[in-house]
């Protein structure tokens, strides 16, 4: 089976010979994600084992502390692949990393666009939280692993609205067992929706998914750079009706050193069958070409994925946002 599916991707690429198609292709990659329990490692390793299947390679999702830590690992290339939310990647590519401090991460180069992370609270029922201004003062709160989308972000947007806290870090699936088990007040997930470790807590327990206010919305928009977002009423099964939320866009990452048929061929496998990606994750409705437009100049493009963006998206990317340009 993997032979039909070799010669399907290697013809799309550009109708020469096999072994030229595939001079300096590694044998074996990884992709950078993000702790269990999380969107990253569920979406990241369904598209990293979907690539390896289709293209005859080992390949596999890697736990890491998220978009920070990925922009490092595919910059040096100790990992070909990651995810990585926009924040993160611009404060990388200016050198304000806080693994790597001036170190300019500029060789992770942008492969496709994944989807949107949203911002959003939840606590237990029984705590009687159930917006913002109801989370006490010193409130314990769960931000994720250190260094990623949300420990960078979310403790930010808490202190502009005025909260008062005491910061927690871990792994999601940890962190949703604190909660449960009344070591932690909240959890403040960035993670593409529904989350693994909330649909979790949703079979085992009540719990509240807090949205925004409008002007809690508002005050957010203005100080972050993110985006207004609505998390559907059919996410969670404790919703509803939709939530007000912000979200930031996700891309996957490649080390822009990567040979362009291969990270052409990866991104065709991951963008030619939505339906393949959404039964992956559902996050994943928004893996679609017409969303290339998400990274807004902020990564520099990988030349193979820049090649099947203008010839499958009618992507018009200027000459000097594509790598070695």
């Amino acid at each position: 089976m993997k032979i039909v599916y070799l010669a399907v991707s290697t013809a799309l690429l550009a109708g020469t010979a096999v072994a030229q198609d595939r001079e300096g292709w590694p044998d074996s990659f990884t992709v950078g994600t993000a702790s269990q329990g999380g969107t990253y490692f569920a979406y990241g390793s369904g598209w990293a084992n979907l690539v390896a299947e289709e293209l005859g390679l080992t390949g596999a999702g890697e736990v890491t502390g998220g978009p920070m830590q990925n922009m490092a690992l595919v910059h040096t290339g100790d990992a070909q692949f990651g995810m990585t939310t926009m924040g993160p990647a611009a404060e990388s590519i200016a050198g304000t990393n806080p693994i790597a401090p001036g170190l300019q991460m500029d060789n992770a180069c942008a492969m496709f666009p994944m989807y949107q992370t949203p911002f959003s609270v939840t606590a237990l029922s029984s705590s009687g939280i159930e917006s913002i201004a109801d989370i006490p003062d010193g409130a314990r709160i769960g931000f994720g692993p250190a260094g990623s989308t949300s420990d960078t972000y979310f403790p930010r947007m808490m202190e502009e609205l005025g909260v008062n806290f005491e910061r927690r870090n871990g792994g999601w699936s940890d962190l949703g067992g604190q909660l449960q088990d009344g070591l932690l007040d909240v959890i403040a997930f960035a993670a593409g929706v529904p989350v693994p470790a909330v649909s979790q807590l949703e079979v085992q327990t009540d719990v509240n998914i807090i949205e925004f206010t409008e002007d809690e919305q508002a005050t957010i928009l203005g100080a972050f750079p993110v985006s207004e977002f609505m998390i559907a009423a059919d996410t969670y099964t404790t919703l509803e009706e939709d939530a007000r939320s912000v979200s930031m866009w996700n891309f996957a990452i490649a080390n822009c050193d990567l040979p362009a048929s291969f990270v052409k061929a990866a991104v065709d496998v991951v963008m030619s069958d939505n339906e393949r990606m959404v039964n992956i994750h559902r996050a994943a409705r928004s893996t679609l070409p017409e969303n290339w437009d998400k990274n807004a100049g902020v990564l520099p493009w990988h030349p193979g994925a820049a090649e099947w963006f203008a010839e499958n998206a009618g992507a018009e990317i200027p000459a000097d946002q594509i790598f070695g340009n």
